[in-house]
């Protein structure tokens, strides 16, 4: 219990850091719903840890209803998640693009390995891919690559062609560390 507890504190100050001190000072993207979150925060300066949690909302709902297990391992990350990247949203740092994609990227990552390794995450699209998989023959990996290509995609008419290529970096950068994190090196 103190390990699980201390991996969700310890990955999401990390998702924390990762967000507001590499990628929110380029406009770059995180996929999933902190994605979404951080498209109204560019679009409309919305703060994205609170629109992280109340865009999760319908799916730790489904979560609730569909498997308790899910449900109580998403819910406290994504509160949790949501307070640290709020918290930590006036720390950034002055990097160049690239090492920011690549640090937030590490950063986030890291993070989210780290949660999903002790039974935790951020909520998300990480619960709707996990229910896809679940009920079809489709891989989880690619089902939330496919949704954060899709949240990229959605930010390059205002973000532009950099964004969108330094913000598929970071979550190429993130999707890795993550995976081996959560599995291991192998």
């Amino acid at each position: 219990m103190f390990a699980r507890v201390a991996a969700l504190i310890i990955g999401s100050i990390l998702l924390g850091i990762g967000i507001n001190g590499f990628l929110v000072p380029h406009q770059l993207l995180e996929g999933g719903i902190i994605g979404l979150a951080l498209l109204l925060h560019y679009y409309f300066d919305f703060q994205a840890g609170l629109w992280s949690a109340l865009l999760s909302i319908p799916l730790i709902l489904y979560a609730w209803v569909k498997d308790r297990a899910q449900f109580h391992g998403s819910i406290y990350g994504m509160i949790v998640t949501a307070i640290f990247i709020d918290l930590l949203a006036p720390y950034q740092f002055s990097l160049p693009i690239w090492l920011s994609a690549i640090l937030g990227g590490a950063l986030c990552g890291i993070g989210v390995g780290l949660m999903l390794r002790y039974k935790t995450s951020t909520g998300g699209t990480d619960l709707i891919a996990y229910f896809i998989a679940k009920a079809t023959p489709l891989n989880i990996g690619l089902l939330i690559a496919i949704m954060d290509v899709f949240i990229v995609l959605l930010g390059f008419q205002t973000l532009g062609l950099q964004s969108v290529v330094f913000s598929s970096i970071t979550i190429l950068i993130a999707g890795y560390l993550a995976s081996i994190c959560y599995e291991g090196y192998r």
